[in-house]
């Protein structure tokens, strides 16, 4: 008789990942549920998961592409335009709807041309005009009336109401998942971090990607089960990624392997995505655009002050960060505009070097490796 080992709930993140349209189409007929692909972290999850829908985001697949050449100029940035190309591949065919709050122009463009040649199988489509500038006192009340309006949009899509015990649930899960996720990341705080950016970066793409209920289980049996048995690991140069998307665990699992550890980053698909939680208010929908107005910004709103730029010293500090790893992804406008003045910072008011790295739909891991291990050994030997 052969003893099938349980997985670890470590795999399970990495399978989730790696399989997440097999997982979802799964979901689907475990579920009978609705699944609404989302462009960009502003799109107000918690109206999704109070009214049954599973909010998926769309990524790419680090794959060589030519099909996006006739819908999406050649000049937008790689992520873009391999998320576009997995819509047009056929990659997200069991989406019902798909949905998008306003960022960039580059990911607008993506989308509007996956509503105009991407089916999906309702047919849904909405786009939240997400306030270009937070910081404005107008931003408020205008993204209030706008998720009103998406709310009520959902409803007649899935035909009930969203109540407010609806609307407690789905602000519930979604807070639920972020105050775990930054249990997870604090361990990094130590000298020994029990847990890798790699592993990291693992969980939080999955939470991108599956039901964020299961997502939760997972997290707290890793929590009470997997990570009492983990010793921690000599963090050796700690390092922090900065910049674009990133969710190209490669990338990362090299860095991981020239003796350094990632203790933290700033970017779209980590820290970012789940930092701050929806607070609580009688006015339910007010609490939630409350919580993305207060959202750690993206380069693209965060103006005039940089509200980020906080957060990121902030994170330099807490983390013990000794290195930055500043990602841009090419023709990324908006961080190419902020990454000039930000390496500046760390360098002049921070004294923190930092490495500058751009990256394209695939990333070449053996120059980024000679690169990167180059920039360690300056590290050790400033230290």
């Amino acid at each position: 008789m052969v003893i099938l080992k349980e997985k670890l709930v470590m795999d399970k993140f990495t399978e989730v990942v790696k399989n997440r349209h097999e997982y979802a189409k799964d979901w689907q007929k475990r579920t009978g549920g609705r699944i609404l692909g989302y462009f960009c972290t502003y799109m107000p999850e918690e109206i999704l998961i109070a009214a049954g829908v599973m909010p998926v985001r769309i990524l790419g697949s680090h794959e060589p592409q030519d099909v996006t050449e006739r819908h999406i100029y050649s000049m937008f940035c790689p992520f873009c335009r391999d998320c576009l190309a997995q819509g047009l591949k056929g990659r997200f065919d069991y989406l019902d709807g798909v949905g998008m709050a306003h960022s960039c122009l580059h990911i607008r463009q993506s989308y509007a041309s996956w509503v105009l040649h991407v089916p999906t199988k309702q047919n849904f489509s909405y786009y939240i005009s997400m306030p270009a500038k937070p910081q404005s006192p107008r931003a408020r009340p205008f993204l209030i009336s706008e998720l009103q309006a998406f709310k009520k949009a959902v409803e007649e899509w899935v035909g009930k109401p969203i109540t407010n015990n609806d609307l407690d649930k789905g602000i519930e899960v979604m807070n639920t998942n972020r105050r775990l996720m930054r249990q997870i990341y604090d361990l990094r705080k130590l000298d020994k971090p029990p847990v890798t950016g790699t592993e990291c970066m693992q969980m939080v793409v999955a939470s991108q990607c599956m039901d964020k209920a299961e997502h939760n289980a997972l997290l707290n049996q890793f929590i009470k089960n997997e990570l009492p048995k983990r010793t921690g690991r000599d963090a050796g140069i700690r390092l922090m990624i900065v910049g674009s998307e990133d969710d190209d665990t490669e990338f990362l699992s090299m860095a991981e392997s020239l003796g350094a550890t990632i203790v933290a980053d700033d970017h779209c698909t980590g820290s970012r995505y789940f930092w701050n939680e929806t607070p609580k208010n009688e006015d339910r929908i007010a609490a939630i655009a409350d919580r993305y107005i207060a959202k750690i910004p993206c380069p693209e709103k965060d103006w005039e002050e940089r509200r980020r730029w906080v957060h990121i010293t902030n994170l330099i500090k807490d983390f013990k960060v000794q290195g930055v790893l500043v990602i841009q992804q090419k023709f990324c406008d908006p961080h190419e505009f902020d990454i000039p003045p930000l390496m500046k910072m760390l360098k002049e008011k921070m004294n923190i070097p930092s490495l500058f790295l751009e990256f394209d739909v695939t990333v070449p891991v053996g120059p980024f490796r000679t690169r990167v291990e180059a920039f360690l050994e300056t590290l050790q030997l400033d230290m």
